[in-house]
């Protein structure tokens, strides 16, 4: 398997399963209820704003990879839309599945050489860094999400 097409498979993995960790964001999330995912603990992110988040970066880096520009903004990563309601945050659940999936396809569809040009432009590094950075940006916050799921159904519980 090239390096490309494990990319590919590395990067969908962690929103789909089968990865090493057994950890990913479909099944993490799949019993999260909207009031859960917008209920606010201590000074964390809620799950809503960290999916958000998330999903904000895969968009911009798939527009690259099919030859567009960088068009992205960290402060506009965390502007999470309102969400009151299970339709709504179903919709944002959607989204990031669908754009995970966008993705896969777009990193397989690199040639391997591609890997070691610049992203866009020096300062982003090279395809590759951003490629894997972007799987361990989504299992850094898949953690978060993975604890603060815990927390919430302890308190519900002690309840």
């Amino acid at each position: 398997m090239s390096i490309i097409n494990q990319l590919a498979k590395h990067n969908r993995e962690v929103y789909f399963g089968g990865n090493w960790t057994t950890v990913n964001f479909r099944d993490t999330l799949s019993d999260v209820t909207w009031e859960q995912a917008t209920t606010k603990l201590y000074d964390l992110n809620t799950i809503a704003a960290l999916v958000y988040h998330m999903t904000y970066y895969m968009e911009p880096i798939r527009k690259v990879l099919q030859g567009g520009e960088l068009v992205a903004s960290d402060k506009q990563s965390w502007e999470t839309p309102a969400i009151s309601s299970e339709t709504e945050w179903k919709a944002l659940l959607e989204k990031a599945l669908q754009e995970a999936e966008q993705l896969h396809t777009a990193i397989s569809q690199l040639e391997d050489g591609v890997l070691e040009s610049h992203f866009t432009a020096e300062k982003y590094g090279n395809y590759f860094r951003n490629l894997v950075g972007l799987a361990e940006h989504t299992h850094y916050h898949l953690g978060q999400i993975v604890i603060i799921k815990k927390v919430l159904q302890a308190q519900q519980a002690s309840v």
